[in-house]
């Protein structure tokens, strides 16, 4: 049986909780030197995934920046960017989007119903597969081990991010907390209401604590609870 890739969600968010606010412009929550380290992340992952929404909302090229860290993924034997990967239950995506005309790979994980629809829009703009009727998330993982992802970078949107954590399938967890408070109620979370393991008293195991300037990163991981 092929293993599934390890998975780290990773996520800036305001003192609040929230991963943006309501203006037509992105909120950056981060600082420079942590968007250095989420570049390093994304060049130690095979693969990174966001959802449709995000990329509709925030329109991301998702790549790896930095041109040292994509020629070390060469020099490793890897592609210089990871594989990008979005997933989608209405097929609901246009051809414009940056995210497919940047970086490397791409893949579409979707559902029967859908299928036809993204490969009509897309061409062979990326690879599209569907994981059956529904889209569950189990598959999704045993898909992308097939492909040879040992690691998927999660980052978002907080849909995403809640049915992984809702499902124990989340390895591990990177939050960059930003000196901020959105407080506006139509704005995205990092996560939303949903039966989590264990309960309201589970804790996780707290991997790091560290100051990046003015943002903290606090890792976790969601898995090891007690």
């Amino acid at each position: 049986m092929t293993a599934r890739p390890y998975v780290l969600l990773s996520a800036a968010m305001s003192v609040d909780g929230y991963l943006d606010d309501t203006s037509p412009e992105r909120l950056l929550l981060s600082n420079a030197e942590d968007f250095e380290r989420v570049d390093q992340v994304r060049a130690e992952s095979d693969a990174i995934l966001i959802g449709a929404n995000t990329m509709r909302r925030d329109n991301p090229r998702l790549l790896v920046n930095s041109d040292e860290r994509r020629a070390q993924r060469v020099a490793d034997g890897k592609p210089a960017y990871p594989l990008k990967v979005t997933v989608t239950r209405t097929g609901d995506l246009t051809a414009d989007l940056k995210f497919w005309h940047h970086g490397g790979d791409k893949l579409v994980v979707t559902v029967d119903s859908a299928v036809e629809k993204v490969r009509a829009t897309l061409g062979g703009l990326a690879d599209v597969v569907s994981v059956g009727p529904d889209l569950d998330w189990g598959l999704v993982l045993d898909e992308l081990g097939r492909r040879g992802v040992k690691q998927l970078m999660v980052e978002g949107g907080g849909t995403i991010h809640t049915q992984l954590m809702a499902q124990n399938l989340a390895d591990e967890v990177h939050l960059a907390v930003a000196p901020l408070l959105v407080g506006q109620a139509g704005a995205p979370k990092f996560l939303g209401a949903a039966d989590y393991p264990g309960g309201s008293t589970s804790r996780m195991r707290l991997l790091e604590a560290r100051a990046i300037g003015d943002v903290v990163l606090l890792r976790y991981a969601p898995k090891e609870r007690g």
